[in-house]
């Protein structure tokens, strides 16, 4: 047995949250032989982890005694709801977990409102968010960034390993959603990017699969331009992240760029890119309908090509 295999079954660990990515996180705790109970807000959506021998929570209060607790909800409301509103983790003064990891996408801010509760509870507290969607995590593909005291990191890294390829600590407090919301802020410029170069490419007379083809096996491919290409070439926008969402993400990333006083003129004219998506009503889609939107804006009408593209996520198709 691997020391990371050890250190990870010989705690208690309590998942909160089990939309599509807690459920796919949880899933990968619960078959590495993680002793897991998860509780959703919908029970429903939490039972398909009693396959993998996950015990299910009625209640949040059944997850107090636990070592350590994951959060992964939508809101910075949804994160002090399940911690401190009622009923909640940490309502219960005398009976509280060790540690609680949230790996939600929530601002600087909510995060230090939550640090400084976990505290006064004598609770630790990682902010942990992830980068990728459901398939990257059954693919084995997704990226953590911690942040919070480096002895608590250490304990609960076994967990983090289970979870993801790669995990990186960046230090105590909160820089763990500051980096979070960096990445989003580059997601969402390379996605206008490609959307740009292959309408580019396509009014040109390339097809979008021939020019992704070649791209994502040059040396500007990337893990992520491959596995939004089938979106690209099919115009299948099945939401893996809202344009909402990465507006959010924009939001919050421009202010932290006002804040810290640095110059972000590209993810500027970005954001407003991202503002014309969500005014366009297309919300429960995916951001990748920003390559409609730049084909709209060039007198391009686009059609599914109809044309089977490799994501480089077929570790996911194999994992139930």
């Amino acid at each position: 047995m691997s020391d990371t295999d050890s250190g990870a079954r010989g705690l208690s660990v309590g998942w909160i949250g089990t939309g599509r990515m807690g459920a796919a996180m949880a899933a990968r705790l619960a078959r590495a032989d993680v002793r897991l109970t998860a509780w959703n807000r919908t029970r429903a959506k939490a039972e398909p982890l009693a396959e993998h021998g996950c015990a299910i929570a009625d209640a949040i209060s059944e997850l107090r005694g636990l070592d350590v607790v994951f959060t992964m909800v939508s809101t910075p409301a949804d994160l002090e709801q399940v911690l401190l509103g009622e009923g909640g983790l940490l309502t219960d003064a005398g009976h509280v977990p060790d540690v609680v990891v949230d790996c939600s996408t929530v601002s600087t801010e909510s995060s230090e409102t939550v640090r400084e509760a976990c505290a006064e509870r004598g609770v630790a507290f990682l902010a942990a968010p992830v980068s990728g969607n459901g398939k990257v995590v059954r693919a084995g593909e997704l990226s953590l960034v911690v942040s919070g005291p480096e002895e608590t990191y250490q304990r609960v890294a076994p967990l983090l390993r289970h979870i993801g390829k790669s995990v990186t600590y960046v230090g105590d407090g909160d820089v763990a959603r500051l980096v979070k919301i960096c990445h989003n802020l580059l997601l969402g410029v390379v996605t206008q990017s490609m959307a740009e170069i292959t309408v580019l490419a396509q009014k040109g007379g390339v097809s979008r699969a021939a020019f992704l083809d070649f791209l994502n096996n040059s040396v500007m491919g990337s893990v992520f331009t491959r596995y939004k290409s089938p979106a690209f070439v099919n115009l299948d926008y099945t939401p893996t992240f809202t344009p909402t969402l990465l507006q959010k993400d924009f939001d919050l990333g421009l202010a932290a760029a006002r804040q810290l006083d640095v110059p972000m003129p590209v993810a500027a004219a970005t954001a407003q890119l991202v503002q014309a998506s969500v005014s366009s009503g297309r919300v429960d889609e995916d951001f990748a309908i920003l390559l409609d939107l730049q084909a709209a804006n060039s007198a391009l009408e686009l059609k599914p090509e109809n044309t089977a593209v490799d994501d480089g996520l077929g570790a996911a198709d194999e994992v139930s």
